[in-house]
């Protein structure tokens, strides 16, 4: 049976950082299911969802994410999973909460602690800071798809974000 992994990787970016990072993967047999790479700042960051059939393959990746980091500065590490929870592909509730506003410390904090107090899983978040339009002052803008449980109504959540709104000075909104 397949055991499963998550690796996740960064460095500095540069031409090349991928496939340094997924050549040991391939070099030892393992099948990458999911991904998610992008661009933070000038570092590269690389987070890998991939199986082997391989009993030692845990321990061949460590020294291998030894060797990334000593020759490319790639600081990389691998973790092995339990099996799955859900059956792969499951439907997320496709709820987006849409947040914007002036940048400021604690908008991820308050909006993820609320949503967890609720029981609402975080599937997906995206945010970026941008010049604000005629302004120019950092404004924070932030994407997050999420899963409510069939016990949270949507009157609930609305109510509850619009508080954490109102505290942060921030504008949220819900598409489903």
């Amino acid at each position: 049976m397949d055991q499963r992994f998550i690796m996740t990787a960064f460095g500095q970016d540069r031409p090349g950082i991928v496939a340094d990072v997924t050549r040991p993967l391939f070099e030892n047999g393992c099948n990458l299911e999911e991904t998610t790479m992008t661009l933070l700042a000038d570092e590269f960051t690389l987070i890998l969802l991939f199986t082997s059939r391989d009993p030692q393959v845990e321990e061949l990746l460590a020294r291998e994410c030894r060797r990334l980091e000593r020759d490319g500065g790639i600081s990389a590490f691998v973790r092995p999973l339990q099996a799955r929870r859900t059956a792969p592909g499951a439907p997320p509730s496709g709820w987006v909460l849409h947040v914007e506003g002036e940048d400021q410390a604690g908008i991820v904090y308050q909006v993820s602690r609320y949503l967890a107090e609720q029981g609402v899983n975080i599937i997906d978040l995206k945010s970026v800071v941008r010049p604000a339009p005629g302004s120019g002052s950092p404004f924070y803008v932030m994407d997050i798809h999420i899963q409510v449980p069939a016990t949270v109504t949507g009157a609930v959540l609305e109510s509850g974000l619009a508080e954490v709104a109102d505290a942060l000075n921030v504008d949220v909104s819900i598409r489903r």
